[in-house]
């Protein structure tokens, strides 16, 4: 472990405290982790500014054990308690890190209106397919036909694409990445939690215990290395024709475009209120 690194790990991770991870071995939400806590290394933030959000799975876990303040939530509406938290104290930098079950199923209503109304928050989106906490069941991104402990036979549904849902509902900045492509994950965190307005960020992780076993997909390892295979640059899969992109994935930023937040429109109201109560009008 290089100085820098250690530097991270002792001002960002409750390095003593919360120890050994929950996690699965291979399970890419460690990975994500590290992730985050060196996007917020490098974005100078003070600590002390940063609150992490997050509803029930196996995500649910992981500001635990970042050194912020944190609300674990209910499951689905992680999202509401975030805007709460921004509404209250807008100085403060919220990032929700959700499960593609969380935020897509119970939770699918809340990240559409959070998209729509661009709040200023950044969403950390995990999506590996599966409900993978509670025994594998199928969920909103489960791929048509996988199996899963609900669907034994094959998933009769097809599944949501998280990017596409988010940029159509209305978010600022979208972007997807996974846990092999670390690097380029570590910068679109940075970027989502630097960009004003509603950020999106996809973040394909295995889960080997449940979907990679019903599926047969392999260890940890084959499914990293079918991440590797699968991703494409956006500017690479933009030129490549519909039989080249079949079972590929376009990684990178997909989004990124500049429109009023709903805190600053909310302030607005705020202060014209403000202005004719002083005037007696209301």
């Amino acid at each position: 472990m290089t100085g820098s690194n250690r530097t991270i790990v002792y001002e960002w991770l409750r390095h003593d405290k919360k120890f050994p991870h929950v996690w699965c071995p291979g399970c890419g939400l460690g990975i994500l982790l590290g992730s985050l806590v060196r996007a917020l290394s490098s974005s100078g933030l003070d600590k002390n500014r940063v609150v992490l959000v997050s509803g029930i799975g196996c995500s649910g876990r992981l500001p635990v054990y970042v050194d912020t303040a944190s609300v674990h939530t209910t499951h689905g509406r992680a999202l509401t308690f975030a805007l709460g938290i921004k509404l209250s104290k807008p100085d403060l930098v919220v990032i929700v890190v959700m499960g593609d079950g969380d935020a897509t199923a119970i939770g699918g209503n809340h990240l559409i209106h959070a998209a729509r109304r661009n709040l200023d928050l950044t969403a950390l989106i995990v999506n590996n397919q599966t409900y993978g906490m509670t025994g594998g069941q199928f969920s909103p991104t489960t791929p048509f036909g996988s199996k899963a402990s609900t669907a034994v036979f094959g998933h009769i549904e097809n599944s949501f694409d998280i990017s596409a849902l988010s940029e159509t509902a209305g978010a600022a900045f979208v972007a997807r990445s996974t846990v092999y492509h670390v690097n380029q994950m570590d910068n679109l965190i940075l970027q989502a939690i630097r960009k004003k307005g509603f950020s999106v960020l996809e973040v394909l992780s295995p889960c080997h215990t449940n979907f990679g076993r019903h599926n047969r997909l392999g260890s940890q390892v084959d499914m990293m290395k079918m991440y590797k295979k699968q991703g494409v640059p956006v500017k690479r899969w933009e030129q490549m024709s519909e039989k080249e992109r079949l079972d590929r994935i376009p990684l990178g930023v997909l989004t990124d475009r500049d429109m009023p937040t709903y805190l600053d429109s909310y302030a607005e109201v705020c202060r014209l209120a403000a202005g004719m109560r002083e005037e007696g009008k209301i």
